[in-house]
């Protein structure tokens, strides 16, 4: 599923352009933004779009990004990014790749004048799915990396890592699921409680901005 760029072809077409005055939101990510949907109802109730793929890494996002995001003239994008990188999804990639790869869909969208809101990366502490990479330090590395762009690039920095992170830099156990059969937390998918904490965030940022 990961590598699929054209998943929401027919779906962007039936949206076509906004209405006149229609402020188009647009969620621009991997499956961390994809299950949001899944549990809660944020972007039914406010009309917002959600373009994540599960497991696409920034370089599968920088790909498709014209089609699932500048085409359909949204007035903003927020993006969040980053993690399947780091997890080698795709083979090995240096922070600076990742950090590049977000800083050139901040620029296409501030060329077609879409704001962009860039989002820290969730707290990682480890993967499932990668045991051993540990990616906490990087995930912090490329966040401030992120947050000195936004400041400097008219572009507008969410932290979601300062509150939910635990004392290892990890994601709260709060804030992810229990996976039974590995008794273990996820550790880098949100459960419910975790996106109602993100919502709140990201809401005050939309709010200030928009």
């Amino acid at each position: 599923m990961g590598k699929q760029t054209s998943i929401y072809k027919n779906d962007n077409k039936k949206i076509g352009k906004p209405n006149k005055g229609e402020k188009r939101i647009i969620f621009f990510g991997n499956s961390i933004t994809q299950n949001w949907s899944v549990y809660t109802d944020y972007f039914k109730e406010n009309n917002y779009i959600n373009r994540g793929i599960s497991g696409q890494t920034t370089y599968q996002m920088l790909l498709r990004f014209r089609d699932d995001v500048i085409n359909l003239n949204p007035s903003a994008v927020i993006i969040l990014a980053g993690i399947n990188d780091l997890a080698g999804n795709n083979g090995p990639v240096t922070k600076e790749e990742v950090i590049d790869n977000i800083k050139s869909m901040a620029e296409i969208a501030n060329a077609n004048g879409i704001k962009v809101f860039l989002s820290s990366i969730l707290p990682t502490y480890d993967f499932i799915w990668t045991p051993g990479a540990y990616p906490a330090n990087d995930v912090i590395s490329i966040n401030n990396e992120i947050k000195n762009y936004c400041e400097n690039n008219n572009s507008t920095y969410i932290d979601y890592h300062t509150s939910m992170k635990d004392e290892r830099d990890g994601l709260k156990d709060e804030f992810t699921y229990w996976v039974e059969e590995l008794e273990r937390y996820d550790g880098v998918h949100p459960n419910k409680e975790g996106y109602i904490h993100m919502e709140k965030i990201v809401s005050k940022k939309i709010k200030e901005i928009l």
